[in-house]
């Protein structure tokens, strides 16, 4: 499995493409392997991904060439091995032993000696590994600590303060279990449990919601009976929030304009019942595939899907949609704990550009809501350009104005809901994504900000 892993990390440095997709494709190819191997095989692609930054600053401590001037082989290899002796159970040994073999098999004889030094050295001065001088520089600590790119620790400091960003910067190295959510349509949340626990899966209530369960313990997804049905989808509580708070009733009509994969257009289904309608679109043919796809799982007949430019106005949808959601393109800055390496392929730039493709899809997406009906315009990023201050936006551009949704909230959250506003947007200790909600009562809108922990 040390050569599967070295394998994804070799074709994400050489292909650009995010990790959860060339991670997931190998996954599927060792689907029949044994349930422990596929678990070490995705510790080794995910962690070392995640700690990327941190793993270069302490190997390039002990090697007299640099990491980003190795053969990206032998670089990605020790970040590999690296890895295992700072953050699993492994053998130091083994992990050193085995990385040479691979230079070896690999075509870099002559570079294994070199292996073999670098991490041998690591092995022996494990416990006291070098980390910048905090009071020196705190932003490049930070940087180094939480393996974070240093300008998106400044941008965060910036907008929530060291103390605050320290802790969101923890909270995405935390181990996350996986979410799921009952679809109440097609079963009740403790039928489903019962399910999950007669095919060996390891169940947990959710945090939030009666309906959301975290499950471990499972090998693959398309084993579990339950799955297969379409009696739950994969969804993070956060992700929920959306539809909870939206007034989504039976036989509304839904627009879900960026929905892919499909996680709350299948919620909204469940709420309008098959007398609804719920259109789902998406940009491309390969979002709108995936959309169709887990619908011939879900089979929810009310579901209607549509390959659709959201910068494009539909005038025959005009003014008329009970609900419209607008869970936007954004940086995803608030699930970086979920999807990891979002953090090395963003730019300032592409900030910028978020916030302006946004302004463009939002000054079309209110026109979709007819009197008295709903927008939702929700983001995973913690970049206050992208949420608090396209709320704003919102206000100034169009005739829609702010309601709160803390009635929708469960009780633990009021009250964080409540700081929240009165911070305008400063981050709660946690938090890991963010959702500014919408609500259009009589051809007047209004939203709140509300931050949640978990991800989109």
């Amino acid at each position: 499995m040390r050569e599967e892993a070295l394998n994804v990390l070799m074709n994400m440095e050489k292909t650009g493409r995010l990790s959860h997709l060339v991670i997931g494709e190998a996954l599927m190819r060792l689907q029949f392997a044994p349930k422990n191997e596929r678990a070490f095989f995705t510790m080794l692609c995910e962690g070392v991904t995640e700690q990327r930054i941190y793993l270069d600053y302490v190997l390039d401590a002990f090697s007299k060439t640099k990491m980003k001037k190795c053969k990206p082989l032998i670089r990605n290899l020790l970040r590999l091995s690296a890895y295992q002796i700072l953050f699993m159970n492994v053998r130091d040994a083994a992990a050193c032993s085995e990385a040479v073999n691979l230079a070896k098999k690999r075509g870099f004889r002559s570079l294994s000696g070199f292996v073999n030094g670098v991490l041998r050295t690591l092995t022996r001065e494990k416990e006291h590994l070098p980390l910048p001088d905090r009071k020196k520089d705190s932003g490049k600590y930070l940087s180094v600590r939480y393996s974070m790119p240093l300008w998106l620790v400044e941008l965060l400091t910036e907008q929530y303060g060291e103390e605050d960003t320290e802790t969101m910067l923890a909270s995405f190295l935390t181990a996350r279990p996986t979410t799921i959510r009952a679809c109440l349509s097609k079963t009740e949340p403790r039928n489903l449990r019962k399910s999950l626990e007669e095919s060996g899966v390891t169940v947990e209530e959710g945090r939030y919601f009666p309906y959301a369960f975290r499950i471990s313990g499972y090998n693959y997804l398309n084993k579990i009976p339950a799955f297969r049905q379409g009696l739950f989808v994969i969804q993070d509580e956060s992700s929920m929030f959306p539809v909870e708070v939206s007034g989504i009733r039976a036989g509304d009509r839904v627009l879900d304009l960026c929905a892919a994969p499909g996680g709350k257009t299948f919620h909204a289904a469940d709420r309008t019942g098959e007398n609804g309608l719920v259109i789902a679109r998406d940009l491309t043919e390969y979002k709108t595939e995936l959309l169709q796809e887990n619908n011939d799982r879900m089979k929810y007949p009310q579901v209607k899907i549509e390959q659709w430019d959201a910068t494009e106005f539909d005038a025959s949808l005009e003014a008329s949609m009970d609900v419209v959601l607008a869970d936007l393109p954004c940086s995803g800055l608030g699930i970086m704990g979920r999807k990891n390496d979002i953090k090395y392929h963003l730019t300032r730039e592409q900030l910028d550009e978020l916030v302006d493709l946004q302004r463009k899809i939002l000054s079309l997406a209110w026109k979709y809501v007819k009197p008295g009906g709903t927008l939702i315009f929700s983001t995973c990023t913690l970049n206050r350009r992208e949420n608090v201050e396209n709320v704003r936006w919102i206000e100034e551009n169009t005739p829609l104005r702010r309601v709160s949704v803390e009635a929708c909230l469960p009780e633990e959250l009021r009250e964080v809901y409540k700081s929240m506003i009165k911070a305008s947007g400063r981050a709660a200790a946690g938090n890991t994504g963010v959702f500014c909600c919408s609500r259009c009562r009589e051809g007047v809108i209004s939203a709140e900000q509300q931050t949640e922990i978990g991800g989109k």
